[in-house]
């Protein structure tokens, strides 16, 4: 962010009772004016707390990448019905769910074409933790992340160029290609390594896992809560994009569910898809929000990547919590029917007894 001067005014009462006129950090003082030079406190933390973030998120890949096996990776590869499906949803339902949303709530063009940024964004990495505690593919999606992230690079800018010339020009949108092989390099080198050692030390590699799985749900939550404090005086914003970042996310997760399932994909990776579909990367949205716009239309837009990251958080949890609920009633519902036809067994088993004198046979042990 450029560095710049702000100017501060000090009333004559001020001046009176001191003897010095402007601040010892001033760096030119006039009269009653003083030049001052800007807090850089935000952008210095802001910085620091990217490069941890960046770190820990690695390492979280790490450990994700510790639940793949190369074998079913490149099964996915070789026969990706399953990556072209989540393809089908990355790149024509979340781009088309965009548009419509932006038409039906009658946005500022401006706010029209940052909605449609994030709906052609490829898959975030969060995903890939979400779709671990949802018992999801990791194989797939890990898979369909990486694809995403690639094809990125060519269907960002034609689905910009599609669904963007009623509002402006495609070309003022600068989409930050170095920012995009970033984020493919920070997802591919530590899930390489993750399988490595999930193929030379499989025991070792469940524990990182473990370890791994939760980090990354800590890291989620704390990166929403570090985006609310670093930009909470950008939360005045229309109320229409509220409405927008609440219900955005939410359909993204619902039709890929759908359109996963109309294709005939498992259960477990249907949930998969559905997770790679409503969670976006967030942040190359912002990145490219903030190189293709002036500071007073940052204004009327800039929050709205921050509230879809926080619902698209809150939507992921609630999905969360639905399948573990569903799960246990699943493993008790199991199990007392095992039970009962234990007693069954034990019961005919007794009454064979009886009939037969006391003799039981073999069968029935």
């Amino acid at each position: 962010m450029q560095t710049y001067l702000l100017s501060q005014q000090f009333n004559a009462g001020y001046l009176a009772e001191n003897s010095t006129a402007c601040p010892a950090n001033a760096t030119i003082c006039n009269g009653t004016s003083c030049v001052l030079l800007e807090d850089n406190f935000n952008e210095t933390l802001s910085v620091v707390l990217s490069a941890v973030l960046t770190i820990m998120l690695a390492l979280v890949m790490f450990s994700m990448g510790c639940n793949v096996e190369l074998q079913k990776f490149w099964a996915h590869i070789k026969r990706p019905w399953g990556i072209f499906v989540g393809f089908l949803c990355q790149f024509g339902i979340m781009p088309l769910t965009a548009f419509l949303l932006s038409l039906a709530f009658n946005v500022l063009p401006i706010q029209a074409v940052v909605v449609m940024i994030m709906g052609c964004c490829p898959g975030g990495t969060a995903s890939n933790v979400i779709a671990y505690w949802v018992d999801g593919d990791m194989d797939l999606s890990i898979s369909m992340t990486t694809c995403s992230t690639v094809l990125a690079m060519g269907m960002m800018p034609l689905c910009l160029f599609i669904y963007t010339k009623m509002w402006t020009d495609s070309d003022a949108i600068v989409l930050p290609y170095d920012s995009i092989g970033i984020s493919l390099v920070a997802l591919v080198i530590p899930v390489s390594f993750g399988m490595y050692v999930n193929h030379k030390w499989p025991s070792k590699a469940k524990i990182i896992l473990k370890i791994g799985s939760i980090v990354g749900a800590v890291l989620i939550v704390l990166i929403a809560v570090v985006g609310g404090i670093l930009y909470k005086g950008s939360w005045i914003i229309s109320p229409k994009l509220w409405i927008i970042g609440t219900i955005f996310p939410a359909a993204g997760y619902s039709l890929g569910f759908f359109l996963a399932r109309i294709a005939g994909l498992a259960w477990h990776r249907c949930r998969t898809v559905s997770l790679e579909t409503g969670m976006q990367n967030t942040q190359l949205c912002s990145t490219i929000v903030q190189l293709s716009f002036s500071p007073e239309q940052l204004e009327l837009m800039f929050t709205f990547p921050l509230i879809y990251s926080i619902f698209q958080l809150l939507f992921a949890l609630l999905i969360l919590a639905g399948y573990r609920v569903y799960r246990r009633q699943r493993v008790k519902t199991k199990t007392d029917v095992e039970k009962t036809e234990e007693k069954d067994d034990s019961k005919s088993a007794s009454s064979q007894a009886q009939i037969n004198g006391g003799f039981v046979s073999n069968e029935t042990k």
